[in-house]
């Protein structure tokens, strides 16, 4: 409570009394069950808050309000809880949202694993025009804002005991002023989706089963870091499989291209440009086709199963 300070929240109600802006809302839900809970570049409290802030600004919307509940297993330190719940509110109020209801319950020792979050947020919709894969057309430049695979990375490693020559932190960061300059400045955006779980390659193989296109990707286009590219040579994983938490996809009509890449650039923050990285085409098969430096082409499959476990 103390952390979590709101109008709503300060009422102590069975559910929170607000009032929206408008009657176009977007509505989304995660739960988070990472491990560790803290890691290089962020930690649980972080992720979750900039997790739902990220799906609710893949949606065209800027997220207003906020819900949390908590399971902690018995014996969590008060402490810890403490600078989760304090990294949580930091980054609410970077994201200008309020926390406005929430729930806490405690399980058994050795049955919650330290702590589980999930975190319901609803938001304004404030694009012109519907953001989403159904918008997704026929040459549209597919544009990714930064290096990815480093949250993955990052957090198994870190778990693993890993020492690796140069330090790789997780890309964990809210996008929503990214979303908002790219509206802001009349982007026709049609489609966004965050990099999370099963990173670049489930993001596009969802999306062109979704809009029903193919998808053609250059793989020396894609930005990747060499400590990444190492790490994952080493553990056996392929880049575009390794989950972001601060990346996303982004497509717009060629004509609009260049902008929304001077746009993003504006927010690199690591050595990493956005780049474009492939076009949507007109065929059916709904297919991602990635090709590499001596244009052989294979078909970038979704990842099945959980490739890294407990990273978000």
């Amino acid at each position: 409570m103390p952390h979590f300070q709101s109008d709503p929240l300060d009422e102590r109600h069975d559910g929170a009394k607000i009032s929206l802006p408008s009657s176009k809302i977007a509505f989304s839900t995660d739960s988070f069950v990472i491990n560790p809970l803290f890691f290089p570049g962020g930690d649980i409290g972080k992720l979750a808050i900039c997790g739902v802030v990220n799906d609710l600004a893949m949606c065209g919307a800027l997220p207003t309000y906020l819900s949390v509940a908590f399971i902690i297993e018995e014996g969590l330190p008060i402490e810890t809880l403490g600078k989760i719940v304090s990294s949580m509110a930091a980054t609410a109020r970077e994201n200008h949202v309020q926390i406005v209801t929430g729930d806490t319950k405690v399980v058994e020792k050795g049955k919650g694993d330290g702590l589980y979050i999930s975190v319901a947020g609803i938001g304004q919709i404030v694009s012109k025009s519907d953001v989403g894969p159904k918008s997704i057309n026929p040459g549209d430049v597919i544009i990714v804002n930064g290096d990815i695979g480093r949250h993955g990375i990052s957090v198994l490693a870190f778990r693993e005991g890993m020492d690796f020559e140069t330090s790789i932190e997780s890309d964990c960061a809210s996008l929503l002023e990214q979303v908002k300059c790219l509206l802001e400045n009349n982007i026709e955006v049609h489609c966004m989706r965050d990099l999370t779980r099963g990173g670049l390659a489930a993001a596009l193989g969802e999306l062109s089963q979704q809009s029903g296109f193919n998808f053609e990707i250059s793989e020396e286009l894609i930005p990747i870091s060499e400590p990444v590219k190492s790490a994952c040579e080493i553990m056996g994983f392929d880049p575009v499989n390794v989950a972001c938490e601060g990346r996303f996809v982004c497509f717009v009509p060629e004509k609009d291209s260049s902008k929304a890449l001077e746009i993003m650039s504006t927010f690199s923050s690591t050595g990493f440009n956005p780049a474009k990285i492939g076009k949507v085409d007109s065929q059916t098969q709904k297919l991602v086709k990635i090709a590499n430096k001596i244009g052989t082409q294979r078909i970038m499959e979704i990842p099945y199963g959980e490739l890294l476990p407990r990273i978000c």
